[in-house]
């Protein structure tokens, strides 16, 4: 008797987009009680074990992934773009779309030299440099909005959603980096590998969400 196919190692991001990728699955018919449950494991199995879930801070999730201690996990586009994960991306899961964008105080022009404040400073670096512009990129944590308030930079790049903060504080989009979407992101080599269990759940999420 062959040994038991071991469960698909699934990792998700905590926080908002976790809420929000349950009612997807049930739409695709896999089974999101895990998700919902309210206690402390870090790893927890569907009822009839094929699936395995992991949950990590959503910056963790692609390189899970990408040295395989995961076949398949819920990221963020914004994240890959500025990680650069060898990873496939076979659906998008339509999830937290928002922008990226360069936004500066409303009325005042960018110097030549821009210092831009962000919290994706590979992202911020390409988009400037492949408009022929020296900026000086400088990460920052949280609160993004206040660097150009207080002096430490020109203007952010910075995901936007509705653009209140950006209101609030005065400041306005200059233009648009990348349109931002949750995808299903899969190692390479399970993608080949475990193809026979992980294509029909991927299918069923790309029906799910056409």
């Amino acid at each position: 008797m062959s040994p038991p196919e071991p469960p698909l190692v699934i990792a998700v991001p905590k926080g908002r987009i976790l809420e929000a990728l349950g009612p997807l699955l049930d739409r695709a018919g896999i089974d999101s009680s895990p998700l919902r449950a309210t206690d402390r494991r870090l790893v927890r199995r569907s009822a009839d074990g094929a699936l395995a879930w992991i949950f990590l801070k959503p910056d963790d999730v692609p390189t899970y992934v990408e040295y395989g201690a995961a076949d398949l996990g819920v990221s963020g586009r914004d994240t890959l773009l500025e990680k650069k994960h060898d990873l496939y991306t076979p659906v998008d899961l339509g999830l937290g779309r928002c922008r990226l964008v360069v936004a500066a105080p409303r009325g005042k022009p960018l110097p030549d030299v821009p210092r831009i404040a962000t919290k994706y400073p590979r992202i911020a670096a390409e988009h400037f440099a492949k408009r022929g512009v020296q900026a000086e990129v400088i990460a920052v944590h949280g609160s993004v909005e206040l660097a150009p308030l207080v002096g430490l930079a020109h203007a952010i790049v910075d995901i936007v959603e509705t653009g209140t903060t950006l209101r609030e504080n005065d400041l306005e989009v200059l233009e648009t980096v990348a349109e931002v979407s949750t995808l299903l992101i899969a190692n390479r080599a399970s993608y080949k590998l475990r193809a026979a269990a992980m294509r029909p759940l991927v299918d069923c999420l790309r029906a799910a969400v056409g």
